[in-house]
């Protein structure tokens, strides 16, 4: 049994209580002095979500995605460093790489704060990183400030192999120009693949079983944020702890991931390696309170907590916090895209084993892959936009990456034909990754991907897309989706379908309000067999669908 939501859970506004009541009268039918019953029309998709906000089958509760539960406004750090000082010149006539990185250090080194990089052009030849937490790289606005970058994550650090062997180069899903990741852990990264010792990426990194368990977790239900722990001594406000759920040997988890259904049950998961390297499942998550061995936590759970999964509190990799990267455009030399798995790591900004970090008015150009989030939770990449020669993936999550938000996003038109060979992608979400929201987007080219992995409960909302890419990932790594997928008011220019409406292929999926679309090209089928329990509502009608953005109606509906 889990705990009652009327403890720690988020209340329910005025409004959403009449909503709630609305549903209930609409599904409610009575006699009127013996006449015949009155039928009302079935409640809306939304109007279900209302009234059971954090356990509705279909839509996952996304109200608190991003940095700070989704604050609107990033953490003003005080300013503590300007890049010219550290003798960075703004005319791109040296490499301005090590005064950068020595002002961000030095930033770092006394506790954080914000470094500044007034207007121009600065030649960097080394990767940017930030990796000690409320430390701030600040431009003076994507227009105005501008990183160009000459050299490549291959150059810079070596091959990145793949911890699943062939030829394939991670800096295709991995790593960025601007690295967002604690130090040690980027340390730790770039010395195994220097050495080819390929790294697991995710929060515990190579030493998955060296974790510490810091108490043992009491059965409970998917949307509680109150839970029972068996001790709470190491536990208090503040602290991020790692929910780990192991799989047991009848891959029960993952078939509550895919929804529970007969299907999910009935599935091959043994042979899908790829997938199972993933677990066990790893979600952060910061404590709010402590209550004796009650415990709060900032997010409702992602899933059910039940005894055969070994469910713990455990430590995980120091995350970077509060950290960010504001104002300017990073531009690498403009180079041809690389045929499909063999990127050289031109890529733009990553943030890795980061929580409450931000990217904000950031445009990159000319990149092999654009944003990244690698083992990330709980991060917020707002007004970004990939432009340039075109990219293989302009914006990847992965690894189990959790809670982020992507608002008013872009990917222009590329600028140049897509050499032969190539693959365009478009916003990835894969490995387990759950709860993320693309939200305000315009896509010029590019698709809705998912690279298997069974992602799963993620939300894009309010997008308009040009649906000309094709999604990617190996048998090994299972089904396309896990359960509460949502697509809410998407707008597809070119009617194709694929991966956009995804209620034929998507468990306990939710699509709706997007535009008539037809079949072509690259067609999916269900990875399990009998109902899939999806919804279809509003088809053919974005525009018109209420509420126009599920992210933003779910932040009004709670408090």
């Amino acid at each position: 049994m889990g705990h009652g939501q009327d403890q720690g859970q988020h209340t329910i506004s005025r409004r959403g209580l009449l909503s709630a009541i609305a549903v209930a009268a609409a599904s409610t039918t009575t006699p009127a002095h013996g006449t015949a019953r009155q039928s009302f029309p079935p409640p809306t998709t939304w109007q279900e979500f209302t009234a059971a906000p954090y356990t509705h089958p279909q839509i996952p509760y996304v109200g608190r995605a991003g940095a700070h539960a989704g604050a609107r406004r990033a953490p003003r750090h005080p300013v503590v460093a300007n890049v010219l000082h550290y003798g960075a010149k703004p005319d791109s006539s040296a490499d301005a790489a090590p005064a950068i990185n020595r002002a961000l250090a030095a930033a770092g080194a006394r506790g954080g704060g914000t470094v500044l990089v007034p207007p121009g052009t600065y030649r960097i030849d080394d990767v940017i990183r930030i990796g000690h937490s409320n430390v701030v790289l600040r431009g003076a606005g994507s227009t105005r400030t501008k990183l160009l970058a000459t050299r490549n994550l291959t150059e810079l650090i070596g091959p990145y192999g793949s911890r699943y062997g062939g030829d394939k180069s991670s800096w295709s899903w991995a790593g960025g120009l601007i690295w967002l990741c604690p130090q040690g852990r980027y340390e730790s990264l770039t010395a195994a693949i220097r050495a080819k010792a390929w790294p697991f990426e995710g929060w515990t990194g190579n030493k998955r079983d060296e974790w510490r368990t810091l108490t043992t977790v009491a059965p409970a239900e998917r949307g509680d944020r109150t839970i029972t722990v068996h001790n709470a001594t190491r536990l208090h406000p503040g602290r991020p702890v790692l929910l780990r759920l192991a799989d047991d040997a009848t891959h029960t988890l993952l078939a509550h991931i895919a929804g529970d259904s007969p299907g999910s049950h009935a599935y091959t998961w043994d042979d899908k390696t790829k997938l199972t390297s993933y677990g066990p499942y790893e979600w952060p998550v910061r404590i709010t309170r402590v209550t004796g061995t009650e415990i709060t936590l900032e997010r409702p759970l992602p899933l059910d907590i039940r005894p055969e999964w070994d469910p713990r509190l455990t430590t995980l990799t120091t995350p970077l916090t509060g950290s960010g990267v504001e104002g300017l455009t990073l531009e690498a030399v403009e180079t041809p895209q690389a045929p499909h798995l063999l990127d050289k790591g031109y890529n733009g900004v990553t943030f890795q084993c980061a929580y409450d970090c931000w990217a904000e008015d950031i445009t990159v150009r000319h990149v092999d892959n654009g944003f990244g989030l690698v083992a990330a939770s709980a991060c917020t990449l707002r007004r970004t936009r990939v432009e340039g020669r075109g990219s293989h993936h302009p914006y990847f999550c992965r690894e189990g990456s959790h809670d982020n938000l992507v608002e008013d996003f872009s990917i222009a038109q590329r600028t140049t034909p897509p050499p032969a060979g190539t693959q365009l992608h478009g916003i990835n979400v894969e490995g387990l990754s759950s709860y993320n929201v693309w939200s305000r987007g315009v896509m010029h080219m590019g698709t809705f991907d998912t690279h298997r992995g069974m992602p799963f409960a993620n939300v894009r909302t309010q997008i308009t897309v040009n649906n000309n890419g094709r999604h990617g990932g190996d048998a090994s790594a299972g089904p396309l989706y896990g359960a509460r997928f949502t697509h809410w008011n998407v707008t597809v220019t070119n009617a194709r379908a694929g991966l956009v409406k995804i209620d034929t292929i998507a468990p306990y999926s939710a699509t709706v309000g997007i535009s008539e679309v037809r079949e072509f090209d690259q067609t999916d089928v269900p990875d399990f067999t009998g109902p899939l329990h999806s919804r279809l509502e509003a088809y053919g009608s974005p525009t018109s669908v209420h509420p126009p953005n599920l992210y933003e109606a779910q932040r009004a509906l709670t408090r």
